[in-house]
This record gives structure tokens, C-alpha cells and sequence, in this order.
């Protein structure tokens, strides 16, 4: 797992537009709140989504954008960007790769069976590209108000 003051790992992915976007793009523009999650349209990924939807004008007035990754299709992504209104990217990340670099992929259990899944985890990477806070083992609800406030600590 990548921790503070860590040099966020570049990548490329295909966003829900179908064009490619790479984490440099923002460098020294924005803040990046690069969050990780398993699925879309399950409980908690949109519970997590709207809150950043809810949340998204007061994340932007602190210079930040959120990119939401998940191995998930871009067509996938589309239905789920489109169903809950979302305002913000979504990046298909299909073999994980990026999710392995930030250490947002490993072991999870469920009804006793393991397997190799997303650790929802979220990271603030700054306009320097280097990571500024990780929020790890993320509860969906109230998430959003939680990247607020340590966007407001970071100013």
C-alpha cells in the first residue's frame, strides 16, 4: 500500500467518455481524489458515488477532482454514471493493474470463500503527484465528507 509523501504511480486508463485520461494531465492543475471501488450499481459503490455526486461542487472550490476506478467495462460505466446522474469520471481499470499499484487489490472473503477483489480505498494525490492522504477500508456512507474535510486540512 502506497502511503504519504509516496510519488503517486502514473497510468492510463479509458474513462466513461471513452477517451483516455492519465494522472500527469492534472499535475499541477489539481488535486486528485482517486477513489477505488468493487462494482458498480451494488449498495455500497452507489451509496459511495452519490456522495461524491452530493459532494462534488465543494470538492472542486478546493481544486480537486474525483476519479472513481473500478475493473468495470466503459460501457458499464455509462449505464452506472448515467442511472445515478454522476458528475465526476469514472475509469474502467479491467485487468487491475492500476489497482495493484496503488495496493487497492488483494484477498477479501465473503461467506467464507476468499478471493482477489478491490480493497475500497481512497487516496488524495496532490498537484505535486505525490500522495497527500489514504483513506483505507473506506464505509461508503459519509465517505465524500470525510475527503472534504482533509481537502480543507490540506489548504
Amino acid at each position: 500500500m502506497l502511503k504519504v509523501g509516496d510519488k503517486a504511480p502514473d497510468f492510463k486508463l479509458m474513462t466513461d467518455k471513452e477517451e483516455e485520461v492519465q494522472l500527469s494531465d492534472f499535475l499541477g492543475k489539481s488535486n486528485v481524489i482517486l477513489y477505488f471501488y468493487p462494482k458498480d450499481n451494488t449498495s455500497g459503490c452507489t451509496k459511495e458515488a452519490c456522495s461524491f455526486r452530493d459532494n462534488i461542487e465543494p470538492i472542486e472550490t478546493k481544486d480537486a477532482v474525483v476519479l472513481g476506478v473500478s475493473p468495470d467495462s466503459v460501457k458499464s460505466h455509462q449505464k452506472f454514471k448515467g442511472k445515478q446522474n454522476l458528475n465526476f469520471t469514472l475509469l474502467s481499470d479491467p485487468e487491475h493493474e492500476v489497482a495493484e499499484a496503488y495496493g487497492a487489490w488483494g484477498e477479501k472473503s465473503m461467506y467464507g470463500k476468499k478471493y482477489m477483489g478491490i480493497l475500497r480505498t481512497t487516496f488524495i494525490i496532490g498537484q505535486d503527484g505525490t500522495i497527500k492522504h489514504v483513506f483505507e477500508k473506506v464505509k461508503p456512507a459519509g465517505h465524500a465528507e470525510q475527503v472534504l474535510t482533509e481537502l480543507e486540512n490540506l489548504n
